[in-house]
């Protein structure tokens, strides 16, 4: 098996506005791994409030390109054994998980879907993303998009804007990236109106001393996102979220996103499968367990001006997806 990889630099349509910063472009890492003339792609994007930096992940790759390389081709779960040794950070490990699913599944001549017996009938709409601007501009983005819904980003606490947002007769979710304060999310879960917010996404900075005082039981359909990297935290958030944002790169792949959804499951969670702004090699990745979840949030590749692949769509919300083998991903 062979390893190539890339770091390709993706400018967005717009700027992209959220609490943590504005972004005119993204850079995002992209996996080839090769055998037998088929080729599977993963990718991980560069995230400074993460402490993403792929030249680290560079130099990680050309450390263990000979271990990827010797590695027969096995099933995509015991590979995931193999990558855990590696002591990857999860980013990186999500990208060579979800290029061997799309490996192994063209090898086999199977898709994700019929490789995992996932049925696919159902498929929740992806929400698109509204930048920070002023409410009265985010309000006419909404009315004027073809999409049909929203997440509503915002840096801080506004009383007037959550009314009028809260008033539109349009399927909307709010998301301050942890920028309110213990007492306005106090608030928020014991207003009656707050219940029509399809979700309020990572309320607070992360950290069990700030979601201890959510309250899963309360008009606010509380969504984990920091605060949800990976399976441990699972359980200590029950009492306090009532939903989870499932993003590949934060637990490490398609392989443990699979056993997370299950345990999540079993908890009594809301699940939303999410994305990074990365282009269709990772949003074909994600889309693959929308019908596992009951929201999507995989609007990366559209916010993009020069996507990379082709694979699974998003167009005005509703999702395609690929019945190609692997993640049908296929590039330019």
């Amino acid at each position: 098996m062979k390893l190539h990889w890339q770091i390709v630099k993706f400018n967005l349509k717009e700027t992209f506005a959220i609490a943590y910063g504005k972004y005119t472009f993204r850079e995002a890492l992209i996996i080839t791994l090769e055998q037998n003339g088929e080729r599977g792609y993963g990718e991980c994007t560069s995230i400074d409030y993460y402490q993403i930096n792929l030249t680290d992940f560079n130099h990680t790759l050309e450390k263990i390109k000979a271990q990827i390389e010797t590695q027969k081709i096995i099933h995509p779960t015991d590979y995931y054994t193999f990558l855990v040794t590696l002591n990857l950070p999860s980013f990186l490990r999500s990208a060579l998980d979800c290029a061997y699913w799309d490996l192994f599944g063209k090898l086999e001549k199977k898709s994700f879907l019929a490789l995992n017996d996932i049925n696919y009938n159902q498929l929740p709409d992806s929400s698109i993303t509204i930048s920070i601007d002023t409410v009265e501009n985010q309000i006419k983005k909404i009315k004027q998009s073809t999409w049909t819904k929203f997440k509503v980003k915002c840096n801080h606490f506004d009383n007037d804007a959550i009314n009028q947002l809260v008033q539109l007769d349009k399927n909307v979710a709010l998301d301050s990236n942890g920028s309110f304060s213990q007492e306005e999310c106090s608030w928020l879960e014991n207003n009656e109106l707050i219940s029509k917010f399809t979700y309020l996404e990572q309320p607070m900075k992360t950290g069990i001393e700030n979601y201890k005082t959510l309250h899963s039981d309360t008009f606010a359909n509380w969504m984990a996102d920091e605060d949800c990297q990976n399976n441990l935290a699972l359980k200590d958030l029950v009492p306090h979220y009532r939903s989870i944002n499932i993003k590949l790169v934060k637990c490490g792949g398609l392989t443990p996103a699979l056993g997370m959804i299950t345990e999540a499951r079993a908890l009594g969670f809301q699940i939303m499968i999410g994305c990074m702004t990365e282009s269709s090699v990772g949003i074909s990745a994600g889309a693959v367990l929308a019908p596992l979840c009951d929201y999507a949030d995989l609007d990366g590749a559209n916010l993009i001006a020069n996507d990379i692949a082709n694979g699974s769509q998003i167009i005005n919300g509703r999702i395609q997806l690929s019945e190609k083998n692997g993640l049908g991903i296929k590039m330019h």
